[in-house]
């Protein structure tokens, strides 16, 4: 049987999720290119809009009214998302080093990954000392900081801004409206809070027209905030600020908005720079030094103009970006970009009203708040109002490089789909290479260091051999996380028997493309992969690779255990309670994010709960006396907890209040987005006694929500427990609480489920 298939054949990596290239994904989802793999490499899953950002810190605009949410993004064009931060260029291998994952191959790179602000030579970054960007880090020390307020605001509260440019001069007074707006909501004195702005110039916003430096001056002054023009910052030491000149100014914290400044690695990967270490961009935005690397934003400097670095210029570089980038992968001519000389800049003054700059005119007016607000608002729908796309938009532009006749070849099924021995080999040396104690294990006696057709295991005398098999599509865009959180799944059963993993064999499913491709894949799986198996102290001994349209992986698990200490769902005894270690709500909140309906930071917690082995909590459980567990996977809660009472013939009380819920599930239950899983586990409600009531609990829909990588459910004796859970708290498992009691059915009755729930607690 022969099918036809559109292969990967090239990548494209954008690092950064910077304005640039926040449009650049909007138009590749518009108009995307059939065998191009898109990967957006940032920090973080959503990125702020520096046009609102003065607002949001003055308390105008809430977090989602400014930030972009880069994974619905990344979803509409079709591309990965790696969360990691880059570190590095590898130019001869072209390939992004990561801080946090296995090098990115790209075969054309764009960077977009902003400035941070200059500080002077032993001055770093702390708690008290913060740069204005990356804005994400600044974000989360001003909550820190509003929040410290909020609960002690009689306190006095210095605060000190470094850099008279536009950005300290907007940044100073937001910072201020936002202060004194809680401390008069807490029915305290304004002056409890001083601030102050220190600059190296004379003059404030030297790059603006006089009558705006004039305006402004006036505004610090009258607003009480302390200026000390002409003053360089030589030191912040803890709760004081010194200038070169002598002043010390006590201070509880210190914001740097000073001069651009690029990152070392974007000088050492060998890209040609500017004198401040911007990468030197051509009018295509084309790095001078090597064609295959794009450059916009802050982070570019382009040779033939010389322009600021404002945010403006990152937004109007977008869509000459992407036109580039099509056009270099079609081996089209690329367009030059043309930045224009004068912009129109509005200038919020802390109050909802703001001065528009142009040139020689200068001008304040609360009606250029209104105008900017339209017009920030209507550049941030753009990134909402994604419009669904379908096949026929899917193949509009036809790549038309050399390897469009590779689209078109036929790949077979059966053993001819299986990804090709060289493919395979190189991935592996890889991962040797970057874990040298792969194979390593006393009990393999054949695995991967031989090339013989099956693993052999030695199972040691007094323990049994413990097996457990588990595969499934991938639920996210990233194969290093993939890897990684279905291995976690897969081991999971072994430890909810009181099993310790030994080894493993890998089944993947990779998306048809060209070798190297295909390679990069499952280097990628497989390092997630591996990275879980050694932290579970397993080793990986082989495994099968097929074709496939889509990426899929599993793991077939083998463990040891002592057969007198097995953990068994019909272990569960009269008196006990069930303890669980994780929270609920991966399958509605992945539901969700395939509608683009989810909050990034929802997406982002329930990763970092997949993440989490269950290895430790099975230790807890059985140091602490555990009887019967059972791992929460595919049939949800009530489904797994339902094997458990039919096994033990015990009925079980569940407070519904008790049982953690992971953020965003709530919400996303209450739209009902659920799992595709759901409608079958649902039929498990039958197990309910108290169902008509039951089915009014918020919570009640989330029983049947099906969990990836989900958390352990154990039953414990009630003396036991507090210290059971403290243990688990203390491993790392935060959410670990009592959700339940186990009872005694009688004989002529079955296994009941009494749901309850304490609505003081868990009020939606």
């Amino acid at each position: 049987m022969q099918r036809s298939f559109q292969p990967i054949v090239k990548d494209l990596v954008l690092v950064g999720g910077g304005h640039s290239h926040a449009i650049v994904l909007r138009m590749f989802g518009m108009h995307p290119l059939p065998g191009v793999r898109l990967t957006l490499i940032t920090e973080a899953s959503d990125t702020p809009y520096s046009g609102m950002l003065p607002g949001h810190i003055a308390g105008f605009y809430d977090h989602e009214d400014c930030h972009i949410n880069l994974r619905s993004l990344c979803q509409f064009a079709q591309a990965q998302i790696f969360i990691d931060t880059a570190i590095g260029l590898d130019l001869e291998n072209n390939r992004v080093l990561c801080a946090n994952r296995p090098p990115v191959a790209f075969d054309w790179v764009s960077i977009d990954i902003g400035s941070t602000p200059t500080l002077p030579k032993g001055i770093g970054i702390t708690d008290h000392n913060i740069a204005a960007k990356p804005v994400q880090h600044l974000l989360s020390w001003w909550n820190r900081f509003t929040d410290a307020l909020k609960q002690n605001p009689e306190k006095p509260v210095t605060l000190s801004i470094v850099g008279g440019g536009t950005g300290g001069v907007e940044l100073a007074l937001n910072m201020q409206h936002r202060l004194h707006e809680i401390l008069q909501k807490a029915g305290q004195p304004p002056d409890l809070l001083t601030l102050h702005l220190f600059h190296t110039g004379a003059d404030l916003m030297s790059k603006h027209n006089p009558w705006v430096q004039r305006y402004f001056h006036h505004r610090l002054t009258q607003q009480g905030i302390h200026l000390h023009l002409s003053e360089r910052v030589r030191e912040v030491q803890m709760g004081m600020v010194i200038t070169e000149s002598g002043l010390k100014i006590p201070c509880d914290a210190t914001v740097w908005v000073t001069q651009a400044s690029a990152p070392d690695w974007v000088s050492k990967a060998g890209l040609t720079v500017d004198e401040h270490g911007f990468i030197l961009v051509n009018d295509a935005l084309q790095s001078v030094s090597h064609p295959h690397v794009f450059a916009a934003g802050d982070i570019a400097t382009i040779v033939n103009y010389d322009r600021p670095k404002a945010g403006v210029f990152a937004v109007r570089q977008g869509k000459p970006l992407f036109k580039n980038l099509q056009s270099i992968i079609l081996d089209k001519p690329l367009q030059s970009y043309h930045p224009q000389k004068n912009y129109l800049s509005l200038i919020g003054t802390g109050d909802q009203s703001a001065v528009a700059s142009y040139g020689a005119i200068g001008w304040k007016s609360s009606l250029f708040w209104t105008i900017k607000d339209r017009i920030d608002r209507a550049f941030m729908q753009r990134f909402r109002d994604l419009p669904t796309m379908t096949e026929t938009n899917a193949v509009t532009h036809q790549s038309e490089s050399s390897s469009t006749s590779q689209a078109q070849l036929m790949r077979c099924a059966g053993c001819g789909a299986k990804v090709g021995g060289n493919t395979l080999e190189r991935s592996l040396k890889r991962i040797r290479q970057d874990h040298p104690n792969l194979i390593q294990s006393q009990d393999i006696l054949i695995g991967l260091d031989a090339p013989d057709d099956a693993a052999v295991v030695q199972v040691p005398i007094g323990q049994v051999l413990v097996q457990t098999i588990d595969y499934f599509p991938a639920l996210l865009n990233d194969p290093f996380l993939f890897g990684q959180i279905s291995t976690h799944h897969s081991l999971s059963d072994l430890f909810a028997m009181g099993a310790t993993a030994q080894s493993a064999l890998a089944i993947a499913t990779i998306p048809y493309a060209t070798e190297s491709k295909q390679e990069e894949t499952l280097y990628q799986l497989l390092s997630g992969a591996v990275k879980a198996l050694q932290q579970a102290g397993a080793v990986l001994m082989g495994g099968h690779t097929v074709e496939g349209a889509d990426l899929a992986f599993g793991l077939s698990c083998n463990g040891f255990a002592d057969p007198t200490r097995l953990l068994r769902k019909s272990g569960m005894q009269p008196g006990q309670v069930l303890i669980l270690t994780k929270a609920i709500g991966t399958g509605t909140l992945f539901a969700a994010e395939m509608r683009r309906q989810a909050n990034p930071r929802w997406i982002d917690g329930a990763i970092a709960s997949m993440l989490i082995s269950n290895q430790q909590a099975a230790s807890c459980f059985l140091n602490h006396g555990a009887t019967a567990c059972t791992d929460i996977t595919g049939f949800g809660l009530l489904g797994h907890l339902a094997e458990m009472m039919h096994a033990s013939q015990m009925s079980v009380t569940l407070d519904l209040s008790a049982v953690p819920i992971l953020e965003g599930a709530r919400q996303t239950v209450q739209q009902e987005i659920f799992s595709s899983l759901y409608p079958q586990n649902l039929r498990s409600s039958s197990a309910i006694s108290n169902l008509n009531e039951a089915k009014d609990y918020p919570n009640y829909p989330l029983l049947f929500d099906p969990q990836t990588s989900g958390g352990l459910l154990a039953s414990i004796a009630e003396d036991k427990a507090e210290d059971c859970l403290g243990a688990l708290r203390s491993a790392g498992y935060l959410e670990a609480a009592i959700v339940g009691h186990v009872r005694s059915s009688s004989l002529d009755e079955r296994p009941s489920l009494f749901l309850s729930q304490n609505t003081l607690r868990n009020k939606i």
